[in-house]
C-alpha cells in the first residue's frame, strides 16, 4: 500500500518533467525556425549583392551569368562592322578576335554588315557562315562605301530587330565599325557604363587634333549612338534626303542638323590608328586602349595583339606545346 502511494508522486513527476521537456524542445525548434529563416533571408540577401564580376560562367557553377540578361544594369551594344561579302577570311580572323573576349554585365553582339549578294558562291559560302555563326546582316541595298549602306543599317535595325517578346530597346547601343579596327570590349563597356543611354553620340572625335565632340564629327573607324537615335535616323527626312559623301562625316551632319545628340563622348586618346606610320591620329599602343584603327596587314594585327597580351589565358595541355 505505502509502495502504491509513493509510485503515484513519482509517475506524476515523470509526466511533469516528460511535458516540460517536450515544451522544451517545441520552444527550441520554433526559436530555430526562426534563425533558419533568418539566415536563409540574410543569404538570399548577401548573394543578391554580389556584382556580377565575380560569378563564375562556367556551365558547372550554379551561379551563372547569363550574357543575355535583361536587367537594366547589363549593356545591351550590337556592334556592326561593315565589310564586303568576299572578305571570307577577314570575318573569320575577326571571329577569333572578338569570340575570345567576354565583356562582364554586358551583351555585346557583333555581327558583320554588307549589301545584297551578287556571285553564286556568295550565295553558298555566305549562306554557310549563317548557318555556322547566325552572326551576318545582308541590307537590301548595292554593296557601296560612301552612297548611303551606312543610313540602310542604321534605318533598317529597328524592323530587323523589335520584337513584341523581345526586350525593349532591342540594344541600348548601336555602334557602326571597319573591319580594320581591334575594339576591347571590357574598356568599350566600362566607358559606357557611366554614359546616358538616350541621344548619345559615342567616338573618335575628327579632326585629329580636335576634343570637342560638338564640332565636327566622330570618326568613321567606329561610333556608337543611343538606340533612340537608330529610330530617328529611320523615321527622318533628314538622313533619307543626304546620302552621299564621306560616311562618317556626312552622319555628323545628319546629327547636327536635326539637333540630335545632346549627350556626346569623346574617346580619345583611347581610340586611336595604329602608331605606324606616324600621324596627327595616331600615338603608341597604351594599356588603357578601347580601340586601335588601321590595322591594314597581319603584321599590324599580331604586333597589337601581343602588346594586349590577348592569348596570355590560354590553358595548359597536354595537346599543344606553344613557347
Amino acid at each position: 500500500m505505502t509502495m502504491m502511494k509513493n509510485a503515484k508522486p513519482d509517475r506524476r513527476r515523470f509526466i511533469i518533467s516528460s511535458f516540460s521537456f517536450i515544451l522544451f524542445l517545441c520552444v527550441l525548434a520554433s526559436i530555430n525556425e526562426v534563425r533558419f529563416d533568418s539566415l536563409l533571408k540574410f543569404g538570399r540577401c548577401a548573394l543578391s549583392n554580389i556584382p556580377s564580376q565575380y560569378y563564375n560562367s562556367s556551365s558547372n557553377n550554379l551561379l551563372t551569368v547569363n550574357n543575355s540578361s535583361n536587367d537594366d544594369d547589363d549593356i545591351r551594344v550590337l556592334i556592326g562592322i561593315l565589310t564586303l561579302p568576299d572578305q571570307y577570311q577577314r570575318r573569320h580572323f575577326l571571329r577569333l578576335i572578338y569570340g575570345t573576349q567576354s565583356p562582364v554585365g554586358a551583351q555585346v553582339d557583333v555581327k558583320f554588315v554588307f549589301c545584297n549578294l551578287t556571285k553564286e558562291d556568295q550565295k553558298v559560302l555566305v549562306a554557310l557562315e549563317i548557318m555556322r555563326y547566325d552572326d551576318i546582316i545582308i541590307l537590301d541595298c548595292k554593296e557601296n562605301m560612301n552612297k548611303g549602306k551606312t543610313y540602310t543599317y542604321f534605318s533598317s535595325l529597328p524592323e530587323m530587330l523589335n520584337t513584341p517578346d523581345g526586350p525593349s530597346p532591342p540594344y541600348h547601343y548601336v555602334m557602326k565599325a571597319d573591319d580594320d579596327a581591334y575594339f576591347r570590349l571590357d574598356n568599350l563597356v566600362a566607358s559606357l557604363r557611366p554614359l546616358p543611354r538616350e541621344d548619345l553620340y559615342y567616338g573618335y572625335v575628327i579632326p585629329c587634333p580636335s576634343m570637342d565632340p560638338f564640332v565636327h564629327y566622330m570618326s568613321g573607324m567606329g561610333y556608337l549612338i543611343s538606340w533612340d537615335i537608330v529610330e530617328w535616323i529611320r523615321d527622318s527626312d533628314i538622313p533619307k534626303n543626304h546620302l552621299e559623301g564621306p560616311e562618317d562625316k556626312i552622319f555628323g551632319e545628319w546629327i547636327r542638323s536635326g539637333h540630335r545628340a545632346k549627350n556626346r563622348y569623346n574617346a580619345k586618346w583611347s581610340m586611336y590608328n595604329y602608331p605606324d606610320p606616324p600621324t596627327r591620329c595616331t600615338h603608341e599602343l597604351w594599356p588603357d586602349t578601347i580601340a586601335v584603327h588601321l590595322l591594314k596587314n597581319q603584321e599590324k594585327w599580331i604586333h597589337t595583339l601581343k602588346y594586349f597580351n590577348v592569348t596570355d589565358n590560354l590553358k595548359p595541355s597536354k595537346l599543344y606545346h606553344i613557347p
